[in-house]
This record gives structure tokens, sequence and C-alpha cells, in this order.
């Protein structure tokens, strides 16, 4: 089977996203030109004669301005920006705190191990994601010519039938040292028990203090007769057209209460619109993101 025919289509697109943003925004939030690399040339075709199909038929523009466009008019686009621009400073921030440990879950083509600032030299990166999506990861950046490290571990790991815990086993990861987690753009695709449960798995990995940022969606735009706005229903359907249906999000008023019973305390959440006062507070890029989108960074304790 070719692995590029089930890893995750909306991993690769956020990872265009990126390479985007970083190339021709007039302020980038990020600098990361690696998704344009990583996505395989038949992907990316792949993306350009949808957005071909769906563009003005008047337009002049070029099959890539076209697919440029497209990925930038995506609701998840300003949201995929903040997001990862908030998870990396935060895990620059636990660096600083003495955390020498990386757990990317549900990494898909993120590419921070391509670009390790000097502050993460001596960070220890571990990768979890399905197999799909992390043999296809690992086959382009070998054909992109990143060599492997000693510090980078890959662990193929399908999270509805193996426990967090578990997979990392299977790799050097030490369990006795404080660990910085991200989660980003999951949850959204999980039932709640599912996400509880998870959860609970990461808080129970490493020792108190560390920190996991993650991502979820405002439960209310989730409901049936939620008005929302025309692009996030839209983004909505588009996810559910290749089955990554949009299953639960959470309640911002009652999240830090939830998260307690799994082992977390709450220490900040924003939503996209709080995010982006805060990253791009003049608007320089234009970025308009959708208010039910969140990024939550919460530190692990144990009951007393």
């Amino acid at each position: 089977m070719n692995p590029s025919s089930q890893a995750s289509r909306t991993a690769l697109a956020t990872a265009l996203m990126r390479s985007i943003h970083s190339r021709s925004a007039p302020a980038p939030l990020l600098d990361d030109s690696w998704g344009e690399r990583l996505v395989p040339d038949s992907v990316r075709t792949a993306f350009r004669e949808r957005a071909l199909a769906r563009r003005d038929p008047a337009s002049s523009d070029s099959p890539e301005a076209a697919l440029d466009d497209a990925m930038r008019a995506n609701a998840a686009y300003p949201d995929v920006l903040l997001r990862s621009r908030y998870t990396e400073d935060a895990l620059k921030d636990a660096v600083a705190r003495g955390i020498t440990q990386y757990v990317l879950i549900g990494a898909g083509f993120d590419s921070f191990v391509c670009r390790t600032p000097a502050w993460a030299q001596g960070l220890d990166i571990y990768e979890v994601d399905h197999p799909a999506t992390q043999q296809l990861k690992r086959q382009r950046l070998a054909a992109c010519g990143v060599p492997p490290s000693a510090s980078v571990h890959f662990i193929e790991a399908d999270l509805s039938t193996e426990s967090l815990g578990a997979a990392l086993a299977r790799s050097p990861f030490d369990a006795a040292r404080p660990t910085f987690f991200s989660w980003l753009g999951v949850t959204v695709y999980l039932t709640r028990e599912a996400n509880l449960a998870a959860l609970r798995a990461i808080a129970t990995c490493a020792p108190d203090g560390s920190e996991l940022v993650f991502t979820y969606i405002d439960e209310a735009a989730l409901r049936p007769d939620a008005a929302g706005n025309a692009a996030f229903q839209r983004l909505r359907s588009d996810v559910s057209s290749v089955g990554e249906d949009f299953l639960s999000g959470f309640d911002p008023a009652t999240l830090g209460a939830l998260l307690r019973d799994t082992g977390f305390a709450l220490q900040e959440d924003l939503d996209g619109h709080q995010a982006l006062a805060r990253y791009d507070p003049a608007g320089l890029n234009g970025l308009r993101p959708a208010g039910a989108a969140h990024v939550a960074r919460v530190v692990s304790f144990r009951s007393a």
C-alpha cells in the first residue's frame, strides 16, 4: 500500500499552510519553509487541482497562485499559524525552565526537527503518529536530505488501540524527566471520552510539572443549531468529505475544572482572536481566525 494514500490529508494541508505563510505573508509569524518540500508532489497536485476547480472561471491566476489563495482562504489557516507560533513560544519557555524532552502527539508533517533552533539543541524529540502518516513523513525527510539524528525519535502508533505510554515505552523516552507535549489539531476529531482518556494518559507519562499545549474547538460551534461563520462550516464540510469528521469540543467556561480531573492545571486558554491580538495586533497579515478555535497550555500535577 502506498502510505500517501492513507496519510492524513489535514496534516499535509497544514504543512503547506505554514510554508505558504512563511514565504508570502507581509510579517510572517513563523519561519517554516519545509511544508512545500515535505508534502509530495502528487499531493500538492491534488490540492492544486481542487483549488483550480473551485476558483472563479474569470481568474487569470497561475495554478500555483490558485493553490496559495485556496490555502489562505481555508478557515483553518489563521489558527494553524497561531497555534504553531504559540506552541513553539511555550516550548522555548519550557526549555528555559529546564525541560529537555519534547513529544509531538499526532506530529503530522510538523517540521521542527528540520529547523531546530539553537535554544532547542539539547532537546530529545519524540514524534508520535499513525503509521501511514509517519511512514510517508520519514520517506519525505529522507528525500529532502534530512539526516537521521540521535536526538529525534519516530514512534509509529495507532493511539486508538495503543496507549501513549505504551508507545513511548518502545523508545528511549525517559518517563522520569519533565516533558513538554504538543497535541495540535487532534481533539476535534475524537469523541469526548477519547479526549479525556488521552489527557489522563498524557498526564501519567511524565512527572509533575510537565507541560502540554493542545487545541480544541468551542463545543458551541459544533451544535446542530450553531450558526457559526460560513467559512468554519465550509471547513467542517471539507474535512468530513475526506473522512476526518469533527466529533467533539470543550466548553471554555468549564475546561479548567474538567482538566483537573485528568491531572492537569489550566495555565492559559486563548481563542483565535486573543491569539491574534498577541501575535499580530496590527493585523499586518490580514488573518481572520475563528473564535471557536482555542489553544490551551496546561501543567501536570498529582492529586494529594
